[in-house]
């Protein structure tokens, strides 16, 4: 009962948030059907905004979603490398989130290479990788403290 317990808290947040990204990575996402929900609320913000102004703000929107997206992946997967294995030390944990992330971030990329509406990019994968490293950052900064125990 303890290892269902255990997937129920640990692994099982991991694989809903993989199905999101994979789900994300479908037309459904594309920077088409994004750009009928943003376009408009930018204009409805600033009446005066430019074309031109509207697409840089939907590109840096897109990609802090990415970024988003998989530091909450490498975080869930970290908190259940750190919660679940023998892996005493975080360090362990840590390349493993590092290695899974970046390849479910390639094999994202490599699945929108087969949606018309969606292109792969490297540059994705490295942004998305840097998420990754930001998400590890804030939990080993909180795992940390409660390892370390408080001077008296």
């Amino acid at each position: 009962m303890r290892l269902v317990s255990k997937f129920l808290r640990y692994w099982l947040p991991i694989l809903i948030w993989l199905v999101m990204i994979f789900v994300g990575s479908t037309d459904l996402m594309s920077a088409e059907h994004t750009s009928r929900i943003i376009g408009p609320i930018l204009r409805w913000l600033h009446p005066g905004i430019s074309p031109a102004r509207i697409e840089q703000v939907q590109f840096v929107i897109r990609k802090t979603a990415h970024v988003s997206e998989y530091a909450v992946l490498s975080l869930l997967i970290f908190r259940a490398l750190a919660n679940t294995t023998r892996q005493a030390q975080l360090v362990g944990a840590a390349f493993t989130t590092l290695v899974i992330s970046a390849a479910v971030a390639a094999s994202d990329e490599f699945h929108q290479s087969f949606v018309p509406s969606r292109t792969s990019s490297v540059r994705d994968v490295m942004i998305d990788i840097t998420g990754a490293i930001f998400g590890m950052t804030i939990y080993w900064s909180f795992a940390h403290k409660r390892r370390v125990p408080a001077k008296a």
